[in-house]
């Protein structure tokens, strides 16, 4: 469980070589995202207390309709504004947090914290196979998830327009296709699997070639 975290964590770092990021800076938005882990695991216990919390594979055999709704308007927006938090309230705030990379680069961090808070939370539910799968797929996926609304909001920044705007959309972005992956994971049956691995591949592609030409703009003093 730990060498899957290590190895994004190590490959982060190795993307933000051109302009590294401060070490403590790093460091604290990972252990504030375990937090935000923490913390969303309390939401769920609070929307369990209001009768709000279901089970998503008890709503799969249900009705496919209500995991939907369920996915994309309760799990998703919850995992991805807990995320959001430590990044909204720290990591935006760093004084290193100068060009539009690094919204994506502190928001992995965060949602690498979160990953690693959530896959602890499985050892008690998943083994074997099942278990080095998450644990190698669960960071990657926050991961691409959070850069979308990491990066809208330092964009928003670099250009000088609305912040707040910024992450509203972003984050409305990343908690519908959040959603969206955990309904298809859960819902479908399995051969359309493939068709969540391409959402992330999508959203990984619009990622690496966003963070070469960024890094490449700021390399080159534009």
């Amino acid at each position: 469980m730990v060498a899957p975290t290590g190895f994004w964590f190590a490959y982060h770092l190795y993307k933000d070589r051109h302009r590294p990021e401060p070490a403590l800076n790093i460091l604290l938005t990972y252990l504030l995202g375990i937090a935000a882990g923490w913390i969303g695991l309390r939401i769920y216990g609070a929307l369990e207390l209001l009768d709000l919390r279901y089970d998503a594979y008890a709503l799969a055999e249900q009705s496919s309709i209500a995991l939907f709704a369920y996915a994309v308007l309760v799990i998703g927006p919850v995992e991805e504004l807990v995320k959001f938090l430590p990044f909204w309230l720290v990591g935006i705030r760093f004084h290193d947090f100068d060009e539009p990379v690094d919204g994506i680069i502190y928001a992995s961090f965060v949602a690498l914290g979160f990953a690693t808070y959530e896959n602890f939370l499985y050892l008690s539910y998943v083994q074997g196979a099942e278990l080095l799968a998450r644990g190698f797929a669960a960071p990657l996926v926050h991961v691409m998830f959070a850069s979308i609304w990491g990066y809208s909001c330092s964009r928003a920044q670099a250009r000088g327009t609305s912040i707040p705007v910024a992450a509203a959309v972003g984050l409305a972005i990343a908690a519908f296709l959040h959603g969206l992956y955990d309904f298809i994971m859960i819902g479908l049956p399995p051969w359309c699997r493939p068709v969540s691995a391409l959402l992330i591949l999508a959203i990984w592609i619009w990622r690496m070639h966003l963070i070469r030409r960024l890094t490449a703009k700021a390399g080159a003093g534009g």
